[in-house]
């Protein structure tokens, strides 16, 4: 389930798919280098990310900023993988109207996140259990 997760952030990252801020990547649309002393924005990709308490992701709403923390083990190689991530959605799929997995009890949550962020979060969903603090 993990793996396959983890697979479908990838390969959302890789689109291109925006979050939904509005953001195309490329200030004037060519693609080239921004100006001196100008920003580019930030070009954000929908990641979706399995939580491992689902109680936590109830409390989510989408528009609430999270820091999404990895950990294995018994805690102690805890690390923040996502800081601010912005939540797109909080899918709704099962029979009781809720995207719990029951065999271990997580929660699905799509945050809005550059490109190389939701590269970490699909990573550290592979080998780590998630969790999120509200910011």
């Amino acid at each position: 389930m993990a793996a396959g997760l983890a697979l479908t952030a990838a390969a959302l990252a890789a689109t291109g798919l925006t979050g939904g801020d509005g953001g195309s990547g490329a200030a004037d649309g060519a693609g080239g280098s921004a100006p001196e002393g100008e920003r580019r924005p930030v070009q954000l990709v929908s990641a979706p990310v399995r939580i491992a308490d689902a109680a936590t992701v109830r409390l989510l709403r989408p528009g609430d900023r999270v820091d999404v923390i990895a950990g294995e083990g018994s805690g102690a190689d805890a690390r923040v993988v996502a800081k601010g991530a912005r939540v797109a959605a909080v899918p709704r799929t099962a029979a009781d109207g809720s995207a719990e997995d029951p065999t271990d009890g997580g929660a699905l949550v799509v945050l809005s996140v550059p490109r190389s962020t939701a590269a970490s979060l699909a990573g550290a969903g592979i080998s780590a259990r998630l969790a999120v603090t509200l910011c």
